[in-house]
Parts: structure tokens; C-alpha cells; sequence
């Protein structure tokens, strides 16, 4: 597993923590950064910081494209996996956008439902497809 993956799990574990907890992920970034048994990835923590300043263009750019669902309604391992994903393909142009869209669809694959890696490649492809409208 390469390094970007394990701090895009990390940063998805964040994301979903704080997500349940209710807390703001700048403290669950805080908390789990002096666990000596689990060392933060930087690239997690900048993830989680670009996820957060986006998170309101993010949220909507999903909410449009993801027809029927609410980010209500979703899974919280595929929100936040799609909002990884779309801060990937819109604000980080050091990751290839196949590779933001593989790296989700795998994350979806190990810990989210069967129906999860398709909703999640068709919802990022078409970020992927409409990128030029976007930015």
C-alpha cells in the first residue's frame, strides 16, 4: 500500500470520526495526532484541511450530481470518500483525477456496501467530465 493511500484511508477515518462524534475535524485531527500508535499522515491532514475550506462547494458539486440521493441519505464512509475524491479532482493537481477516482472506488470496496464502488466511479466520473465548468 502506497504512502497516499494509507493517508487517504487516514484522512477517510478522520472524516468519518468526526463525522459521527459531531466534532469539527480539526480536533479529531488534533486528538489522533499524538497517538504514537497510529502516526498522522501529512498528506491525511492535508486532505482533511482541503476537504474542510471546500466543504461547502464540495457538498454542493455532489448534491447536483448525485441524482436521487441527498448527502442526507448517503452512506457517511461514501460522502466522505466523494468528498476526498472531488477535492482530489478540483483543488490538488498533484493526483491524477483517475487516480482520485481509483483510490475512492477502492477505499469503497474495503469499507462501505456492495452498491458503494459504482455509485462512487459514476459520481466521480462525472465531477471528472464536468471539471472544466467547475474551476
Amino acid at each position: 500500500m502506497s504512502a497516499r493511500t494509507r493517508a487517504r484511508r487516514r484522512a477517510l477515518e478522520l472524516m468519518f470520526e468526526a463525522g459521527q462524534r459531531r466534532l469539527d475535524t480539526d480536533q479529531v485531527v488534533t486528538m489522533r495526532s499524538n497517538d504514537p500508535d497510529y502516526p498522522m499522515k501529512a498528506y491525511a491532514v492535508e486532505i482533511v484541511e482541503g476537504v474542510t475550506s471546500h466543504r461547502d462547494e464540495i457538498d454542493e458539486i455532489i448534491a447536483t450530481y448525485a441524482e436521487g440521493w441527498t448527502l442526507e441519505r448517503m452512506p457517511a464512509v461514501d460522502l466522505a470518500l466523494l468528498q476526498i475524491g472531488t477535492w482530489e479532482i478540483l483543488f490538488n493537481d498533484e493526483v491524477p483525477d483517475k487516480a482520485a477516482i481509483d483510490e475512492a472506488v477502492s477505499l469503497a470496496k474495503q469499507f462501505s456496501t456492495d452498491d458503494s464502488p459504482g455509485f462512487i466511479s459514476g459520481l466521480l466520473s462525472r465531477v471528472l467530465d464536468v471539471k472544466p465548468t467547475l474551476i
